[in-house]
Formats: structure tokens, C-alpha cells, sequence
């Protein structure tokens, strides 16, 4: 009840506030999910239409992407790694997706993902990889692939609905498909983590056409909605067990529709996880299979404050992102003025141990009506993303064996390397010891190698530094510190030395 009123004192201060830009009723925190969603289909986000087969420029519009993000201190990015039954890596499992060569099948000369992991991780950002689960494409897509289609390659394993295919969730051979391409991706490669989308049925289900196999499966004394969740439980379950028997640090969400129901005070007006498309997601929380969920709020007022307060008293002690319509701002859209965006980002803060996602990455990037402005006012310092203490709560060892030297261009930090997995932090202030609460004194997130280096500050303003550990299950160790000899204490007046 007390969380429940914090949300409602948060909601009426904005709501009243003259200037919204002003509002700052909750400080930014060192751990939240600021994350986007970039997206490759028809090269919405990336790559550009116009660079299809031009992979030089490809690369450089990513690296541009990123850095722009980086600058505004985004920490997440969710790369649409599986299109529509197919990918953005050399698979041996499922075809390449066109949009890099413009034609099915054909990969650029390099690869993608790796690209976009090496590249988030230089920037101390984590990649997630998003996968499309469910639908396979229009029928026009999926023949552009074809005898590489998995309609082509598995019919039973499909069904087709207006227009389109889609893998079957009651099929077993599903799970085992998508848990073969889960175990290609996890062993190849360092993805922070794992996004299925589009984990559901259709919209639009009523006549869609699985009565035949409901009648058969020995479930049919429930109810065919009923068997659906299950189904998709079900699959949910054993993709999680997959990624975990591999590498049990990354982190598996789901996109979910923003909805999970009616609630007691405010209706969905019949469109929600649970009953429109079978996503019985609460549960997975509840069952512990699911790390954080990306319920997908692209709604204004009412439609948007009870919902996510929702997820978020369900949540399990599991990760509550916010999914951010932040397209809607688009004259083409909904036209939304920023002020709901900025609403919604301080009440999406006001709740412990989550965060946001803009979907999508363009229009943050364009600064559509000035939200990538705002976001950088709303995001001052870096930040790191929440722990996941139900996989390990173990906390690293302290770094030992910093040694630093200091010319009058660079200042370096080297120490010793105590664990390969270990990721590092890197704190700096003009006070000691540097307080490493304080999320306005890192300097670098997720650094991957055991040095770090920036350009010297001047002897009028010199800083001292530590450096944490940090494991893949973000639970970082005790600081250890450097005191910078430059720095000159000056005793307060009436101290004794």
C-alpha cells in the first residue's frame, strides 16, 4: 500500500508540474535499464535501406548509432538478431535475413552481431539479442527463402493464418527448433542477454486454426485458451532451462503486450497478454522463468499509470523495463507531445529495480520533438543495470595490484586480472575515499580488459580513482582505491595535523 501511494504522489506532482522539464522528484539511480530497441526488419533502424550492399557504410552507420546513444548513456541495446525465421549471423540453422545484401539468404561480408557486440561492449553497453519467436513472415517473405524455409523444411511444424506463417506452439518441434538456434547463439557468441518477441499467439486467434490438434492432445479437458497459455508456458520454460544449461548468466526476457489483464479499477478494453494472445507472463515470473520482462506500454494516461504499476507488484523480485512508445511522439503516429514521455519516464523511475525501453531507436536518435534531449537531461550520468540475485548473489573479489602513472597527457590504470569473466568499473572524483554510490563518479562501465586510460586533468583539478569488479550477474565487488599524491589536503581552520 505505501509503494502504491509513492507511485500516486510521483504521477500527481508531474501531472501538475508547470514544467515538466524542471521535474526531478527522484534522482537518477546507479542501476536502471536504459535500454532500445534497434531494429533490422525493412531497415527501420538499421541498416539504411539505401546501404544494402554496402557494408563499409553499414558499419559506420552503427557505430554513428551507438555513439549517439552512448552519449545520452543508454546501457542496453536489444538487436533484432532474429527477423521472421531468419537471422543476422551466420547460422547453420536458419537462413540469412536480406535486409544486409538485399537478397534471401546471402550474408554481407562480415558479420553483424559480432560487429554490434564488439561494438556495445567498447562502449560499455550490453547487447541483447531480440529474437522474433513466433511468426514466420507473409507468404512472400517466407518464398523469397525458399526451400531454406522452415515451412519449406518442416510443414507440420507450421500453420499458416491470414496470409502468413507461424511456427506452432503446441508443436514439439518448436521448442527443440528455437532451442538448437538458442544454443548455436549462446555458444558462438558473448550476448548479455536473450529478448523473445512476438512469444504468443496471433492476434486475432478465434478462427485461427489448431482445433484439430487441441482435440487430439491429452490436455483437451481444458479449455482451449487454457491449453494456449500452457503451451506457451511451456515454451517459455524450456528456452529459459536452455539458455541457463549453457550460460547461466544471461539474462532471458520477454516482450509482452503492455497489458496483462484487466485490473481491479481500470479496464484493457480486450487488449492483453493473458486473454488476447496467451501470454500468462505473471506466471513466469512466479515460476522463476524469466530474468525481466519488457511489457510493451505504448499508451498515454490511464491506458499506460495503473498497467505498470501492475507488472510491477507482480513482479516477483524479477525486472519490470518499461516499453516506451516513443514513436508515438511521430506526427505519423499519435502525434504525442513530450510531456507524456517525460510523465511516464518519471513514473517508470519511481519503481524499484527496472527501467525503460524506447522502442524504437530512430526516433530517439532523430530527437524526435526533442526526446533525445530530454533523455540526456533525464540520464546526467551512467548507469549500470540491475543484479539478478536469484542466479547468483555472490559477490567478486576486490581488484588487487593497481599500478597508475600519470604524464602530462594520459593517466593510466593497470591491475591484475583475477577472474576471466570479470567485468570492471571505473570510478573517479576530486574526493577520497571516491564514493562508488555515487553514479556521477563512473567513468566507465563493463570495461572487458584489466587497464584504463583518459586524458590527465590539470594539477588545478586532479582526481583520484577505484576501480570495482563486476560479474556477469552484475554483483560487484568492494572499491579499491587510489589516493591521487597530487592532491594537497588543505586542513580546515581550527584542525590539527
Amino acid at each position: 500500500m505505501k509503494f502504491y501511494f509513492q507511485i500516486l504522489l510521483a504521477t500527481i506532482i508531474l501531472l501538475s508540474s508547470p514544467t515538466l522539464a524542471q521535474a526531478q522528484f527522484v534522482d537518477a539511480p546507479k542501476r536502471e535499464y536504459r535500454a532500445v530497441w534497434l531494429t533490422t526488419i525493412k531497415g527501420l533502424d538499421w541498416p539504411r535501406e539505401e546501404h544494402r550492399g554496402d557494408y563499409a557504410a553499414q558499419r559506420a552507420h552503427l557505430t554513428t548509432i551507438l555513439d549517439s546513444l552512448q552519449a545520452i548513456h543508454i546501457n542496453t541495446i536489444l538487436l533484432q538478431t532474429r527477423i521472421r525465421g531468419d537471422v543476422i549471423y551466420p547460422s547453420e540453422i536458419e537462413p540469412f535475413a536480406p535486409v544486409f545484401s538485399g537478397q534471401h539468404g546471402v550474408a554481407p561480408d562480415y558479420d553483424p552481431l559480432a560487429f554490434a557486440i564488439e561494438e556495445c561492449h567498447r562502449r560499455g553497453m550490453q547487447l541483447h539479442a531480440w529474437l522474433v519467436t513466433i511468426p514466420l513472415g507473409d507468404a512472400a517473405y517466407v518464398k523469397g527463402h525458399g526451400r531454406q524455409s522452415l515451412p519449406a523444411k518442416r510443414r507440420s511444424q507450421c500453420t499458416r493464418f491470414k496470409g502468413a506463417w507461424y511456427m506452432e506452439p503446441s508443436h514439439p518441434g518448436t521448442a527443440q527448433h528455437l532451442s538448437a538456434l538458442i544454443e548455436e547463439l549462446v555458444t558462438r557468441y558473448d550476448i548479455d542477454g536473450l529478448h523473445f518477441d512476438y512469444i504468443r499467439y496471433p492476434e486475432g486467434n478465434s478462427s485461427y486454426p489448431d482445433g484439430t490438434i487441441y482435440n487430439q492432445s491429452k490436455r483437451w479437458r481444458q479449455s482451449k485458451s487454457d491449453w494456449r497459455r500452457s503451451n506457451i508456458t511451456a515454451l517459455m520454460r524450456t528456452l529459459y532451462a536452455k539458455v541457463k544449461s549453457i550460460k547461466p548468466w544471461v539474462c532471458v526476457s520477454a516482450a509482452t503486450l503492455g497489458k496483462h489483464a484487466d485490473t481491479s479499477r481500470y479496464s484493457s478494453y480486450g487488449w492483453n497478454a493473458y486473454h488476447t494472445v496467451h501470454q500468462e507472463a505473471q506466471a513466469w515470473m512466479r515460476e522463476g522463468i524469466v530474468d525481466a520482462l519488457f511489457p510493451m506500454l505504448y499508451y498515454a494516461g490511464h491506458h499506460f499509470y495503473p498497467f505498470v504499476t501492475d507488472w510491477h507488484e507482480h513482479s516477483c523480485g524479477r525486472h519490470i523495463i518499461a516499453g516506451m512508445g516513443t514513436y508515438q511522439l511521430h506526427p505519423d503516429e499519435k502525434d504525442w507531445e513530450l510531456e507524456e514521455i517525460v510523465r511516464q519516464l518519471h513514473v517508470v523511475r519511481a519503481h524499484p529495480a527496472g527501467g525503460a525501453a524506447q522502442f524504437r531507436s530512430k526516433f530517439v536518435t532523430d530527437n524526435t520533438k526533442g526526446v533525445y534531449d530530454y533523455l540526456r537531461h533525464f540520464y546526467p550520468t551512467p548507469a549500470l543495470v540491475p543484479a539478478m540475485p536469484w542466479l547468483s548473489d555472490t559477490q567478486p573479489d576486490t581488484p588487487q595490484g593497481l599500478q597508475v602513472s600519470i604524464d602530462k597527457s594520459t593517466t593510466t590504470l593497470v591491475w591484475e586480472s583475477s577472474d576471466s569473466t570479470h567485468l570492471y568499473n571505473i570510478y573517479s572524483s576530486s574526493t577520497y575515499p571516491v564514493d562508488t554510490t555515487d553514479p556521477a563518479n563512473l567513468q566507465r562501465s563493463y570495461q572487458q580488459q584489466p587497464c584504463f586510460a583518459e586524458a590527465t586533468h590539470s594539477i588545478i583539478h586532479p582526481r583520484h580513482y577505484a576501480i570495482t569488479a563486476i560479474d556477469r550477474y552484475g554483483n560487484e565487488s568492494k572499491p579499491l582505491q587510489w589516493q591521487n599524491p597530487q592532491i594537497i589536503i588543505v586542513p580546515r581552520a581550527g584542525t590539527q595535523q
